[in-house]
């Protein structure tokens, strides 16, 4: 079997480098840029990827188009600010190989700085599994600005979860906050696009549950301080997306 991995990126000439020589297993890397203007292109040439630049407003359009870019029979999509280590590199391969379902979630290790945080991500601000592992074809990304949805074609197989990828979430607090406001406003602009904004109220409520679910059910709880800023911030992100919206609809519709 054929492993094409995919790189989809945008000015990350610091971490693309690293991310792009943990991925010597596959047979394949296919790196999409978009509107990038630093040296992360020449970085992808001369690391001898297959390169796609252009410009895409959506992330699910870009995601869509680095996989058509991809000839292998299986895909591998990771992040800028992802590596993946040899044994799981290795692991993948056997996977492949053997497998005869459609896609696999793989295992995701979140730090912020060089502090492993393993439990409350959640709320669509944070994962410890993502389906990334597909088969070519099985999987398509919606038309959506952040954390699009997804469409699949067969039958998810069994989680890899003996290793995991290793993911340089965020640098620190002012990095993670960062995200947080870019994150929102992204969604801001696909709640004005749907035309369904939601309401203050159901929004206050979502942010309760999930930081409820973050700190507790996710147990968040025992990364103390941390597992309590990563819970307000999955629990704030449905409500900030939805207060931009209503109160700033100038400064988000596209």
């Amino acid at each position: 079997m054929r492993l094409s991995a995919l790189v989809v990126a945008r000015n990350e000439e610091a971490r693309l480098p690293a991310c792009l020589a943990s991925l010597g297993f596959a047979d394949e890397v296919v790196v999409v840029l978009d509107r990038s203007t630093d040296a992360s292109g020449e970085i992808a040439r001369t690391a001898g990827a297959v390169l796609l630049q252009g410009e895409w407003t959506l992330e699910g359009h870009r995601r869509n188009a680095g996989i058509a870019a991809c000839s292998g029979d299986w895909v591998l999509e990771v992040d800028a600010d992802e590596r993946i280590p040899p044994e799981l590199g290795a692991e993948i391969r056997r996977v492949i190989e053997a497998s005869t379902d459609a896609f696999h979630r793989v295992r995701i290790d979140n730090y912020v700085g060089e502090r492993l945080i393993l439990h409350g991500w959640g709320g669509s601000f944070g994962t410890t599994l993502k389906p990334i592992l597909f088969r070519r074809g099985a999987k398509h990304w919606r038309a959506q600005r952040v954390h699009p949805g997804l469409d699949w074609t067969g039958t998810e197989g069994a989680r890899i979860t003996a290793y995991g990828i290793r993911h340089e979430v965020d640098r620190d607090i002012s990095d993670m906050l960062r995200r947080l406001d870019r994150y929102s406003s992204a969604k801001a602009a696909d709640l004005l696009e749907s035309g369904d904004i939601g309401t203050l109220g159901n929004n206050i409520r979502r942010f309760v549950s999930r930081t409820f679910k973050c700190l507790v059910g996710r147990k968040g709880y025992k990364e103390g301080g941390w597992g309590l800023l990563i819970a307000l911030c999955a629990g704030l992100f449905p409500l900030l997306s939805h207060l931009k919206a209503r109160l700033e609809p100038e400064r988000h519709r596209n």
